[in-house]
């Protein structure tokens, strides 16, 4: 009801009710007259029918469902959210695991450089004691070779210094002697 009376006292203040000066207001000649009864008309025609309340209806109904919308919307980001911490945890575990496995790489590398180090060594050390072994026998063979040269030499010289010194007597004499020490020895 407001409404209308709020129409009306805006009808009646406009610049359209001077133009009508000259007819009388509730004239069925006067447009405004009509205008204002068709207002009234049609803003009685939507009380009857109930109108306001079935338009504020609908706009609850679609508050209602943007209510929903958005009760399911924040569920869905709450989903999200525990989605993407669950990733990110997972994301650091498996960060946290990949670092263990490069520190678990680098001290195997470094145990092997180790252990590659420690062979090298033995190997080393046992060709070294290897070529020491072989130079002391040359060194043996060397000496054994000199010391049979020289003495093949001190007997050919004996030989010869013998021979030039003594008699066939002499030689008959050493000959018999070497022969009877031989006999006793073997005996």
């Amino acid at each position: 009801m407001r409404i209308i009376l709020s129409a009306g006292a805006a009808l009646a203040a406009s610049p359209a009710m001077a133009a009508t000066a000259g007819t009388p207001f509730f004239s069925l000649n006067n447009t405004d007259f009509i205008v204002l009864l068709a207002f009234v008309l049609f803003i009685a025609v939507l009380m009857y029918f109930n109108v306001p309340s079935m338009i504020a209806k609908m706009l609850d109904q679609r508050a209602e469902g943007i209510q929903g919308e958005l009760d399911e919307a924040r569920t869905i980001r709450e989903e999200a959210q525990s989605l993407l911490a669950s990733y990110e945890r997972k994301q650091r575990e498996v960060s946290e695991q990949a670092d263990r496995i490069v520190a678990q790489a680098r001290e195997d590398a470094r145990a092997s450089a180790e252990q590659a180090k420690e062979d090298l060594q033995r190997t080393i050390d046992r060709r070294l004691a290897a070529a020491e072994e072989q130079i002391a026998s040359a060194e043996a063979a060397a000496v054994a070779e000199v010391r049979n040269r020289a003495v093949d030499i001190a007997v050919a010289a004996a030989r010869e210094v013998v021979g030039q010194q003594m008699s066939a007597s002499k030689q008959a004499e050493l000959i018999d002697g070497a022969i009877t020490t031989v006999d006793q020895r073997l005996n």
